[in-house]
């Protein structure tokens, strides 16, 4: 099986190490405009580092690896797909869900396997918290929490924080509870003076009703990858740097201390952290997505099919609309510059006491429109009648 790969930058170098000493395939060629100035290619593989994607087709390839900008992968990802070649396109499929549709539409009327590069499916613990939580160890699942957050990534600049980071967290949080996201709310910010946003916080749910939360952001000197499930009988927590996974079970002792006794919610029980191999991640996409191309289909094979990624995509999208109608109004800078300085407290005068003004009832907010099934995907879109570029309400079905 011969395997390209389009895009040498600091993915791609991981990418090429991998596809280097992949079992079953040949790395046949690399593509990036730049050349390779890493030395991402070893010279000693005799693979050609070419400047087109039309040099890399000529070569015959059963299947690429796109790791190239994200605005690039609609143009290259339809190229492979009219040549008749596989891909594995890099998270996020596609920088709009239009164009992410395009993309699976492509794909599966030629009957390509295409896959995303959510990586963090692979990460061992996250496969042993899918497990056990299938296997139903934690009852109901009540909560699902997510932290994501370390120093700023220079290599990312076509997209923002959500699109880049949040996507693992959309996308595992519906694969590992089973269950894809039926609403949510989301602030960003952005502080480093770039166009997109470096912080984002969202709070939704899921459509059986489990509560999800996340904080992602470039903003912080931490690094951190937390996810936590909380559910009937304790708490799941996995350390995707470490590929840690532990276990709080609910208290099952009864106190004597009376203080405690008072509190009848759930008490602190034993504490596990379990031991199970943990094999690099990029190893095992790569030979999943392998597998899949050899076997013809995606379905089953455990990749991240491209539809999965089309839903993702489309809830980031949800993401950033909910944010942009939720940021606050600014002030017209005139009317900031007519705010004089704060009196000290020392200077104010004792003001007279007021009369309690009478106050209008305030009717309830009415929901302007929502958010509908796609007929490509299952996923969301704006109602009709409305500018789907336009942001429309706090809160979107997604």
């Amino acid at each position: 099986m011969r395997a390209g790969l389009i895009g040498l930058g600091a993915m791609g170098r991981n990418h090429a190490r991998i596809l280097a000493g992949l079992d079953g395939v040949e790395f046949v060629g690399a593509v990036d405009p730049a050349g390779d100035p890493h030395g991402c290619v070893p010279a000693v593989l005799g693979v050609p580092v070419l400047p087109e994607v039309a040099d890399l087709l000529a070569l015959g390839v059963d299947y690429a690896v796109l790791a190239c900008p994200t605005a690039l992968h609609e143009e290259i990802g339809l190229q492979l797909a009219a040549h008749g070649v596989c891909a594995l396109i890099e998270k996020p499929l596609a920088h709009t869900p239009q164009a992410a549709r395009r993309l699976v539409r492509a794909f599966e009327e030629r009957g390509l396997v295409a896959g995303v590069g959510h990586v963090e499916r692979f990460n061992p613990a996250l496969q042993q918290l899918r497990a056990r939580l299938e296997a139903g160890e934690l009852g109901e699942v009540f909560q699902v929490v997510t932290r994501r957050q370390g120093p700023f990534p220079h290599r990312i600049a076509d997209v923002g924080v959500v699109k880049d980071l949040a996507t693992h967290d959309i996308d595992l949080t519906s694969w590992i509870t089973g269950q894809p996201y039926a609403s949510l709310s989301a602030r960003t910010v952005s502080k480093s003076g770039r166009e997109h946003e470096d912080m984002v916080a969202v709070v939704g749910s899921l459509t059986d009703g489990t509560m999800v939360s996340h904080l992602v952001n470039w903003l912080s000197p931490l690094k951190e990858r937390f996810t936590a499930v909380t559910g009937e009988r304790g708490c799941f927590v996995a350390d995707t740097l470490t590929a840690d996974l532990t276990f709080h079970a609910n208290g099952a002792v009864a106190t004597e201390w009376e203080a405690l006794r008072a509190f009848r919610g759930v008490a602190e029980g034993d504490t596990v952290r379990y031991a199970f191999p943990k094999r690099e991640p990029l190893v095992v996409e790569h030979e999943r997505f392998r597998d899949a191309v050899r076997e013809g289909t995606g379905e089953g094979s455990g990749i991240v099919t491209a539809r999965e990624g089309l839903r993702t995509v489309e809830v980031s999208a949800a993401v950033l609309e909910a944010a942009h109608v939720a940021a606050p109004p600014r002030a017209p800078a005139e009317a900031m510059a007519r705010v004089g300085p704060l009196e000290t407290a020392e200077r104010l005068e004792p003001a007279e006491p007021m009369e309690p003004a009478a106050v209008e009832p305030v009717p309830p907010l009415e929901v302007s429109t929502s958010l509908s099934p796609t007929p490509a995907s299952g996923g969301v879109t704006a109602a009709p009648g409305r500018d789907s570029s336009a942001p429309t309400i706090a809160e979107h079905t997604a």
